[in-house]
């Protein structure tokens, strides 16, 4: 029976070739020269500090541009709020979400189940499988979750004939 699996994805290696790439970019510029801006990646994620709000923001800018020429799509980027340290800098914690959550996971299903489509979706840890006994069926099922407004970035792999 044909089935494809949706997922969310991050290509690991893009995300480092950017990060490396912004890194570089900021101990270059001019405007960072003596600001102590430091954009690295710890286990909560991508960690951007300076010394003051303004630089930490265009030091995201500068990340965010690096991610976009990489091809690394920035809703996998979930900022957060700038916080203050305690010398009187500023730090931006920009997590990287992979990944379906369970939310968006049911809006799948639901939304492939109300379209009547001869399909079903099954949610699979943190990916959706959708199996059908048609291949057109399922390239229908591909164009409906390609047109909802889920705020993640998905992918269509393994298909199975």
């Amino acid at each position: 029976m044909p089935s494809f699996d949706i997922v969310s994805k991050v290509q690991w290696n893009e995300v480092d070739n950017a990060l490396n790439q912004s890194q570089k970019e900021i101990g270059q510029r001019y405007d960072f020269k003596d600001t102590e801006t430091l954009v690295e990646k710890n286990e909560a994620g991508i960690s951007i500090r300076a010394s003051s709000e303004e630089r930490a923001k265009a030091a995201l800018g500068v990340l965010q541009e690096k991610m976009v020429r990489r091809k690394v799509s920035l809703k996998f980027l979930d900022v957060g709020d700038p916080e203050t340290t305690s010398k009187g800098g500023s730090k931006i914690l920009v997590k990287v979400k992979e990944g379906i959550e369970s939310e968006p996971a049911r809006k799948i299903v639901t939304a492939i189940k109300d379209a009547k489509l001869k399909v079903q979706g099954a949610i699979q840890d943190a990916q959706v499988r959708v199996t059908g006994k048609n291949k057109d069926d399922l390239q229908k099922a591909i164009q409906l979750v390609r047109g909802l407004d889920l705020g993640i970035e998905l992918s269509f792999v393994n298909f199975r004939d």
